[in-house]
């Protein structure tokens, strides 16, 4: 090898440049919560029709004034700098105009949210609607001359004037009694006012609005967790389809159907749909020929596998595309040329997007792989995808790629700054032998600034649902990166209900819910700690929300492995868990009301244990709030009376504004610094 002064010098600059890039990665620190709070919230992002800008949603928290602010910012497809479009802090959900000069926005600048059309070249927002009740979910009309909205109405009420004067009269009266007739009387937070979503449609310029399901004593749509949309207008603007549940009892029904109403209002509803599941969130082709819709063919079961369906609309006839799919459809959106369906999906701990052919006879391909995607749109061109990104490392940005998936970008960077600073470790996957044994997937986040030569208590974090599965995907609420940031390792299982394995695995579940899943964690934990010599097994603890509290009120009844135990909004008596709202979840998961099936319901209530309380004695933080009606916050306090009663060192943590999760900034503070205090206390 020949040596020269030039190479002696090339070798001492790159030294000096890998020193500094060491530097630079020791000086990376672990995440705090003020750092979780300051991170900026991307969602929703919006292609404008000739393809040049993206349009999105920005939620940031503001600490002072304990609630998250939102604006809408726009991005060149190309990426660069990003431009605030609304400065109001009040403004969510964009929706391009057809022309592309407009954006609109809801808005709660005034009091209710309203739609306000936003000049993208600058200016001051026009508000469009003007309802008492306010406005939601608006899609303008392909023509440009509509917007379409839902607003919550009495459905007696002929005009805004009578719900204005109901809703004073409720306001001014002393009297703040909820009556209730019929079940689903409350919903996760809040009580039923005798309102339904009806859905409008306005001049695009503003004016008087139209109500085109007059007096429905149904709501459109009906409340779907994470699907807002579920209205769509034909291209020749002329007609909507929605989603509406007109089933008697809501409480124990999954049954949506699609309807098509005329814009002009000249005629009712027709239900062009008579699965008894559920059919959710109609799209029209281009060329409308075709409506898409999301469908789940069995009744009461809300964890049933989505479908992508189409409804022939000259013909009435419906074709499933994708029954050999072996995984849920989720949001999708139609190709330009009315040829291919992009839709999304949940496979082991990512959510990869595929497409699929309207023709018959062709299988769904790939198209991005190895990540999680969120919402999405197709450009115009059908060239370009715009979608959300993130990871377990990550929040959420805006990407593009071509429509074959290739030339993947980022094009957003909102919280590039901040993330440079922190030391936020990758996830690896961990497979092992389940319940008799069935290869279930884990997902194993080492401490930030880790030494393999050290020992590390181990966190087992438990996931809610339980058909809802961990992904490499970021989140607020529980954010295992702040949790791991003291010096812990996170064990992060999808056990038996989990989707993304396949429909036999998530219907393992319903029935067992102490059974199969529970054995799939503890395996998991065995197979960590024999993989993983830096985990300290004397040192353990267990963490879960929902479904996930549930679990570990089940440990703390069956297992005295973990040194502590951290309980979130959980059931602990089933049976008085019942007084939840959506029965059919109870009714499917048991088998049907506790008086039908009070075997299977006393064999998965870990109240049923509660003697074992005192064998054990793991300390355990409960936590919970009153404004839970999903799992009413009784069931922690009778967890918390069990273990205070059997001598267990335990703690209760209520919050009176609060539901099943803990949202606003200051008490979102709270809640990490006691779950780390508690970890710590015992860890």
């Amino acid at each position: 090898m020949k040596i020269t002064l030039r190479s002696v010098a090339t070798g001492i600059a790159g030294l000096a440049l890998a020193f500094a890039a060491g530097a630079q990665t020791n000086q990376k620190r672990a995440i705090t919560f003020k750092d979780l709070v300051s991170m900026h919230r991307i969602s929703d992002p919006q292609i404008s029709p000739d393809g040049q800008w993206v349009a999105y949603a920005v939620a940031t928290p503001d600490y002072d004034a304990n609630h998250l602010t939102r604006d809408i910012w726009i991005v060149s497809i190309s990426g660069g700098d990003a431009r605030q479009l609304t400065h109001d802090g009040k403004s969510d959900r964009p929706r391009w105009s057809p022309d592309g000069k407009r954006v609109a926005v809801l808005s709660s600048r005034d009091g209710e949210a309203q739609v306000y059309a936003v000049p993208v070249a600058g200016g001051e927002p026009a508000r469009v609607t003007s309802l008492s009740t306010g406005a939601d979910n608006q899609l303008w009309s392909p023509d440009g001359k509509w917007i379409a909205f839902v607003s919550a109405v009495y459905p007696d009420c002929a005009d805004d004037a009578c719900n204005s004067a109901r809703d004073a009269a409720a306001e001014k009266s002393k009297v703040k009694a909820h009556v209730a007739e019929k079940l689903l009387y409350r919903h996760w937070n809040a009580w039923s006012d005798g309102r339904r979503s009806h859905l409008f449609v306005v001049a695009a310029e503003g004016g008087a609005a139209r109500d085109l399901t007059p007096g429905a004593d149904y709501d459109v749509p009906p409340f779907s967790l994470g699907d807002p949309e579920a209205i769509s207008f034909s291209p020749d603007s002329a007609e909507l389809a929605f989603t509406a549940n007109t089933d008697k009892d809501e409480a124990t029904s999954t049954n949506g159907d699609v309807f098509l109403v005329p814009v002009g209002g000249a005629a009712a509803p027709k239900r062009i749909t008579t699965n008894p599941g559920n059919d959710w969130g109609p799209i029209y082709s281009p060329d409308g020929k075709w409506i898409a819709y999301r469908a789940q063919f069995q009744p009461g079961y809300e964890s049933d596998r989505w479908r992508l369906m189409l409804y022939d609309r000259k013909t009435g006839r419906i074709a499933n595309r994708t029954e050999d799919f072996d995984a849920n459809v989720e949001t999708f959106a139609w190709s330009p040329d009315s040829g291919t369906i992009y839709f999304e999906t949940e496979e082991k701990f990512e959510d990869p997007m595929y497409a699929v052919a309207v023709a018959p006879g062709t299988a769904p391909k790939p198209v991005l792989t190895n990540s999680s995607n969120g919402d999405f749109g197709v450009s115009a061109d059908g060239r370009t995808l715009v979608f959300t990104r993130t990871s377990l490392a990550m929040p959420a940005e805006v990407f593009a790629a071509n429509s074959d998936g290739t030339n993947v970008r980022q094009i957003t960077h909102q919280n590039s700054a901040l993330l440079a600073q922190l030391d936020l470790p990758q996830p690896e996957s961990l497979w092992f032998a389940g319940a008799g044994g069935t290869q279930v997937q884990g997902m194993l986040l080492r401490p930030p600034h880790f030494d393999p030569t050290k020992k590390y208590p181990l966190l087992l974090i438990v996931h809610g649902g339980p058909q809802v599965p961990w992904e490499d995907s970021w989140g607020y609420r529980w954010n295992p990166q702040v949790m791991i940031a003291p010096g812990y390792v996170a064990l992060m299982i999808n056990p038996r209900g989990s989707p993304g394995y396949g429909t036999k695995f998530v219907r393992e579940i319903s029935g067992d819910w102490g059974g199969k899943a529970y054995v799939d964690l503890m395996n998991g934990v065995d197979a960590a700690l024999a993989k993983y010599p830096f985990i300290d097994g004397t040192r353990m603890a267990a963490a879960g929300g929902s479904f996930g509290g549930y679990m570990v009120n089940w440990f703390a009844t069956h297992t005295g492995r973990f040194k502590c135990l951290i309980s979130h909004a959980s059931d602990w008596d089933e049976v008085s868990s019942y007084a939840t709202e959506e029965l059919w979840f109870a009714d499917w998961e048991f088998g049907g009301p506790p008086w039908a099936k009070p075997e299977l319901y006393r064999k998965w209530s870990p109240d049923q244990y509660a003697s074992a309380l005192a064998k054990y004695k793991t300390p355990t933080l409960v936590i919970t709030g009153e404004l839970d009606y999903r799992v009413p916050y009784t069931q922690s306090l009778e967890f918390f009376s069990a273990l205070q009663r059997q001598g267990v060192p335990s703690k209760l943590v209520v919050f009176p504004d609060e539901g099943h999760w803990v949202l606003k900034p200051q008490n979102s503070e709270f809640w990490y610094k006691t779950f780390l205090d508690w970890l710590a206390r015992y860890l």
